[in-house]
This record gives structure tokens, sequence and C-alpha cells, in this order.
């Protein structure tokens, strides 16, 4: 990361709200369900799949985690009766994990629910590492009813032991991505390069059990890793996916599906946008400098 990079994830707190929105906005569908369905509809038009996630988390009182529930309920009827090729990712704690353990699971039921009458699918997102093992726990025993699946994040030391319980327990459904909250050192790899290893044999576990995996990554390298892995194990292409977030790394996402692999994008949309793109610039602090530079013709 250069310093001009770390200069500007600094500023972020200052930077006014419309800029971080023109400098998010190729990663946010919008603020709307019709902006989502646009999108949406725009991806399976380029033969590529969806999943939506309505933006918002860590919610503390009741009524939000409810306006939550209530806004996938429409996108679920909306996707339906629009036809579109996607499912949806739902965060825990945006439909109240921090406010009840049995609240939680009570609303994210109705949002499941629901899917299930669609014939859709969930994926129940994981956050932080204090919300782990719940998240794991909700997952578990939905999976036991519902079509639903999770994420394991490739730079969490415990992610391989999970798996190996997760996989025993039956048919399984991840999402494996490397992991973005900040962790300490004891608990997450801080090495790329750990990181890295740490995924690949992830991946690999996860396909000698037999789990459906959802390949979230936009590091060349481990998507090179990846199809080696595809080909160790005779996958046939309805067997898995690759995941990328929307506007990012376009090139990589055509060359993908130009060899014959299905693809997924991350739709996210909602009046919580400011949160997510403030973070997601964090995570990626060439992309803010890049923009940033880009609008004073640096």
């Amino acid at each position: 990361m250069s310093l001009f990079d770390r200069l500007v994830v600094a500023a972020m707190p200052l930077v006014p709200r419309y800029l971080v929105g023109k400098v998010a906005a190729p990663y946010i569908a919008g603020e709307t369900l019709d902006d989502a369905v646009r999108v949406v509809r725009s991806l399976n038009d380029k033969g590529l799949m969806a999943t939506v996630d309505v933006l918002g988390e860590f919610v503390s009182e009741q009524a939000e985690a409810e306006r939550a529930a209530a806004e996938y309920l429409r996108l679920l009827d909306r996707l339906a009766a629009e036809k579109l090729d996607a499912n949806i990712s739902v965060k825990p704690t945006a439909l109240g994990m921090d406010v009840d353990g049995q609240f939680v699971r009570r609303t994210l039921r109705r949002v499941i629910e629901c899917a299930s009458g669609h014939g859709m699918f969930v994926r129940i997102d994981m956050e932080d590492s204090p919300h782990t093992d719940e998240t794991l726990k909700i997952y578990d025993e939905f999976r036991r009813e519902f079509p639903v699946g999770t994420v394991l994040q490739a730079y969490l030391r415990r992610s391989l032991s999970d798996v190996a319980r997760l996989t025993a327990g039956g048919k399984s459904n991840f999402r494996l991505c490397k992991g973005i909250y900040v962790e300490p050192e004891a608990i997450a790899f801080k090495d790329r390069e750990e990181v890295r290893a740490n995924y690949v044999a992830l991946l690999d576990a996860m396909f000698a059990a037999g789990a459906y995996v959802g390949i979230a990554t936009h590091d060349s390298v481990l998507v090179e890793r990846a199809m080696d892995l595809i080909r160790k194990h005779g996958l046939k292409r309805e067997q898995y996916e690759f995941q990328m977030l929307l506007g990012v790394r376009h090139d990589l996402r055509d060359r993908i599906v130009a060899d014959g692999h299905r693809l997924r994008v991350y739709v996210p949309y909602g009046e919580a946008w400011y949160g997510y793109s403030t973070r997601r610039l964090k995570e990626n602090p060439q992309i803010a400098g890049y923009v940033v530079k880009s609008m004073f013709g640096l």
C-alpha cells in the first residue's frame, strides 16, 4: 500500500458523504429495491448469477431488525416475480443477533421460509469473530430444514476445524473468502501467503468432503489454484461456483466465465450504503487512492 493510499484511508472519516458515494457507486446497486433488480437483470443478461444483500448490520433494536426482515421479504417476492437468477445473502446481526438469540432465529426463519417457498437459497453471512460460533450454530440448525449455506474465512485459524466438523454433519454449502474484519493475530493469519495457503487447504478439504463451494476471491493466484483443485477433484460446473463483488475485477470475472465456469456477483443495496462503502474502501485502499487520483487528475 502506497503512502498516498494510506493517507486516503486515514482521511476517510473527513471525506464528505457525497464524495464517498461517488467513489463507492460502482460497488453498490443503489438505495432501492428497484436499483437492485435493475443491476441483477443486467448481470443475468451477461450470463452471471447474483446474490443480493440488503445493507445493514450490528443492529441493536428489534424494530430495526424487523424492518430489515420486511425488506428481505419484499426482495424475495420481487426476485421471484421477475424470474431473476439470484439468491440472497443475510447478515445475522442485521436481523437481530445482537438483540437476542431466539429473536434472530425467529426473524431469520421468516426470511428463510419465504425464500424456500420461492425455491430460493439463502446464504447466512459471516461477520466478525465474536459472532462466528453463533452464526455457525444457526447455520447448522437451519440446514437441517432448508437450502441454506454459510461463509468461512481463510484468515481465521479455526476454519479448517470448522470444515471438518460441519462436513461431518452432512451435506454442506460454503462461501469461502479470505476475510475482511480486523482480527487479532492469535486467531487470524496476517501474512498474505499464509492466508492464501489456508484458503487452498480449506477449498481442498471442502471439495474432498463433497461440499458445494462458492469460491469468493478477486485474487488471480487463488483463482488459478482453485481451477487446479476443480480439475483434481473432477468436478462438474454445477458442483461449485466462483463469486465476486459488484464492480471489482471485471477482467478476471470475464475470463472465469469465458473459461466455462459459473460466477455469481454479490449485489448490495439499501440506505445503509455509507457504512458498507467506507469499510470496503478501508479494506481496499488502492481502490480509494486510484479513484481520488482520477477525480483530481493526479
